[in-house]
């Protein structure tokens, strides 16, 4: 633990944006898919390291709705690439308590994926430490359509009353239900953009964006993403003077 933190004051929840494998990949000359096998090197490291640190919840943007958009074979290479981590890292989880959740349009995924990922979730599901989350040909703008149609639907059954329709009972309905909202949202290689992700849930969260290329995204980055997080005072629309006034 770095010295300089507060470990009472860590964010429950993390999301990640992890950007920046192709053009890490460019600038060295290299295959962009050489550029998310080195990407898979870092998820490994911040996931343990997230779990050692004791973060309950651990989210990762791993293929959006829009990356279907990209080169045929670039996009069965990543799924190979996925396919692979999941198989690999099951152990790993096991041994370090972690349970293991997707989020997105699984229907999406090759079969093959897909049967790896439910294995990986089963295998985990008893694990009592933190949860890891990849999201899968995941759109936020798709989640929350979703959302909205299974809740139209229920009201037009007669089995849900639109008057009874709040916050609490949209949040249920998306992907994340059952998830605390991320109290901090990393993006790395320098874009300054949410990209489609958990738009509900980061109405709150702290932004934190860095220049580095997620391959380049080790501890050191991590820990400093963590130092600004304690850094801001968070007052979810209140006065600073009004957080003073709150039981400790």
């Amino acid at each position: 633990m770095d010295k300089r933190l507060d470990p009472q004051k860590l964010p429950q929840h993390l999301a990640v944006i992890m950007d920046g494998n192709g053009r890490w990949a460019k600038q060295r000359m290299l295959r962009r898919i050489v550029g998310h096998q080195k990407g898979v090197e870092t998820v490994r490291v911040i996931v343990e390291e997230c779990s050692r640190l004791g973060i309950g919840y651990l989210t990762l943007f791993a293929f959006s709705a829009e990356n279907w958009l990209r080169p045929k074979a670039e996009v069965k290479a990543l799924m190979a690439l996925l396919k692979q981590y999941i198989r690999v890292e099951t152990d790993r989880m096991m041994q370090n308590d972690i349970r293991f959740n997707v989020i997105g349009n699984r229907g999406d995924l090759p079969p093959d994926v897909d049967r790896e990922i439910q294995s990986t979730i089963d295998k985990t599901s008893g694990n009592k430490g933190m949860l890891l989350t990849l999201a899968l040909s995941y759109g936020s703008r798709q989640e929350m359509v979703a959302a909205a149609r299974r809740l139209a639907t229920e009201a037009a059954a007669g089995r849900l009353d639109p008057a009874s329709i709040d916050e609490r009972a949209f949040g249920a309905s998306l992907f994340t239900a059952g998830i605390p909202d991320p109290d901090l949202l990393i993006r790395t290689s320098g874009e300054m953009r949410i990209s489609n992700f958990l738009l509900w849930q980061l109405a709150y969260a702290e932004l934190y964006f860095t220049d580095v290329n997620w391959p380049d995204f080790d501890r050191e980055e991590l820990m400093r993403a963590f130092r600004d997080f304690q850094s801001r005072e968070r007052r979810f629309g209140m006065t600073s003077e009004q957080l003073g006034q709150l039981p400790s």
